[in-house]
């Protein structure tokens, strides 16, 4: 059955999926191409009648996966070029006076992939447990994270901050808070939205925030993202400016940005790439002064984003999902882990000490997976709370810890084994088979609970333990390892390691 709902930009079919209606392929802004490319969002044309939102829109232009990890993760089915679009289910559409909490998510894929409409990422069952869930494309690669010579940056990030002002415009109609918005998103959707937090033109268009293994340190200064830049047009055969890049196909920066990756990855000098060093990731958000003033995790050092309830966490095992698929464990050897916990700025020796204490016969890789995992998502995330903390804003962190049946568990409880549980879509490879429902029906209360009300409580059930804030205690709740239960300061020796690295900027003076 479908249902009519009206929007600033003209009025919208969608469809009753059981108690929840879906409204699919929104438009929030133009397609960015033709003229608009390399250019700020602009609104979307307005239409006479009625649009039909029945089916997904198109998702940005990208590379796939590697075929060892399309294996296991979802891919986008289409993309293109009107791809600023974004999905919304709601059990209350057309009831403009419900004040249901509103929950957007920004997807992952190391700002080069993804897409709104996964299966894992269906809001349907999030709708039904009394929100409104929207789900958004935003650009990605080159067309959405280069540093242009006029200053242009952060496009990405830019359309993000339009779908929330799309939010904030018109999700009264679907039944929505527009002044109970809560952004929520995993990997690069959560260093996303850790940068949100930072950028002046985001300030207010949201209330609460959940990031989920992403927090505030992968950006680039200015230097590194004009050489980002200049050597992917270099790479696409094209002058670094805008009018360069704009005639060149979608399709071939997307080779190029593909082929700095490898690049990056084969640098030996880490500091010339700076948080991509590695080649996990070649765009980043950009500390432009513009756009962006300061790298997140400083700004919020400095206090920003302190109005914002701020949920976070991040997985056991983040890093076996990079590590594990590619077959890259077996041939790090003890000399290429000395080289890394040395660049990471850790004492190596010290620091095998502690990790093979904490993981009894473990590889060289195993031990550089529990470094990386450390350095790219625990210790940052655990900085954000640090920060916040001393201005008193409270910070929720807890630790996901269930593993991944996939390759035979080999994956632990690796990056992203959690987000099937938070939208109740258990279907997914790094979920199923055998996923317990009812920690998804724990971590989706806890959730839920936090978005209406800026507390992880889960009434009615009572199945969590109270959670406190992170603060002095160093408070974190453990998920998926048998009973929720919430430790104080877990892995001392591994967080000792860190102190004095991975800091926030002191503030000027």
């Amino acid at each position: 059955m479908h249902v009519i709902v009206p929007t600033l930009a003209g009025t919208i079919r969608g469809q009753w999926k059981g108690e929840v209606a879906a409204f699919l392929g929104i438009p929030y802004a133009a397609p960015p191409f033709g003229p608009r490319r390399f250019m700020p969002p602009e609104p979307p044309q307005p239409w006479a009648g009625v649009r039909d939102a029945l089916v997904p829109g198109p998702a940005a232009p990208q590379p796939g996966y590697h075929p060892a990890m399309a294996a296991l993760l979802e891919e986008a089915v289409s993309t293109g070029e009107d791809c600023l679009n974004l999905n919304v289910w709601t059990p209350a559409p057309g009831l403009t006076g419900g004040r249901l909490p509103v929950m957007v998510w920004i997807h992952g894929g190391a700002f080069r992939n993804g897409s709104a409409s996964l299966p894992s990422y269906d809001g349907t069952r999030l709708a039904a447990d009394g929100a409104v869930c929207v789900t958004l494309n935003y650009r990605l690669g080159a067309e959405g994270f280069l540093l242009l010579p006029d200053g242009t940056a952060n496009l990405g990030l830019l359309d993000q901050i339009a779908a929330l002002k799309w939010v904030r415009d018109n999700i009264a109609q679907f039944g929505g808070d527009p002044d109970n918005v809560t952004v929520f998103g995993q990997s690069a959707g959560a260093i996303g939205i850790t940068t949100l937090m930072a950028m002046p033109q985001a300030r207010g268009l949201f209330r609460r925030a959940i990031t989920q293994s992403g927090a505030g340190h992968h950006s680039h200064p200015e230097d590194i993202a004009r050489r980002i830049t200049e050597r992917l047009a270099a790479l696409a055969g094209t002058e670094p400016t805008r009018e360069g890049l704009a005639v060149v196909p979608p399709e071939r920066l997307v080779t190029a940005n593909a082929a700095l990756g490898q690049e990056i990855a084969r640098a030996t000098d880490p500091a010339q790439w700076g948080e991509s060093a590695g080649g996990g990731t070649t765009v980043l958000p950009v500390v432009d002064g513009t756009t962006l003033p300061q790298r997140p995790v400083d700004a919020i050092a400095g206090g920003a984003g302190r109005d914002v309830d701020l949920l976070t966490g991040t997985t056991s095992d983040e890093f076996r999902l990079f590590l594990v698929p590619l077959g890259m464990g077996p041939r790090i050897t003890d000399e290429v882990l000395t080289g890394f916990l040395a660049e990471f700025g850790l004492a190596p020796e010290r620091a095998r000490a502690v990790y093979s204490a904490k993981h009894p016969g473990a590889t060289p890789g195993d031990l550089l997976s529990a470094a990386m995992s450390d350095h790219a998502y625990r210790v940052p995330a655990l900085r954000v709370a640090e920060s916040r903390a001393a201005h008193g804003a409270d910070t929720y962190v807890y630790e996901f810890a269930r593993p991944s049946p996939a390759l035979g568990g080999a994956l632990g409880a690796c990056h992203m084994a959690e987000v099937g549980y938070v939208f109740g879509n258990l279907d997914s490879p790094l979920t199923g088979p055998g996923a317990p429902p009812e920690l998804s029906d724990l971590m989706r209360r806890a959730w839920l609970s936090f978005a209406r009300t800026g507390k992880p409580a889960d009434a009615p059930a009572g199945a969590l333990p109270h959670w406190p804030a992170y603060g002095g205690r160093r408070f974190v709740m453990r998920l998926g390892d048998g009973a929720p239960a919430v430790l104080v300061d877990p892995a001392p020796d591994e967080r000792r390691l860190w102190t004095g690295l991975r800091d926030a900027a002191p503030a000027p003076a």
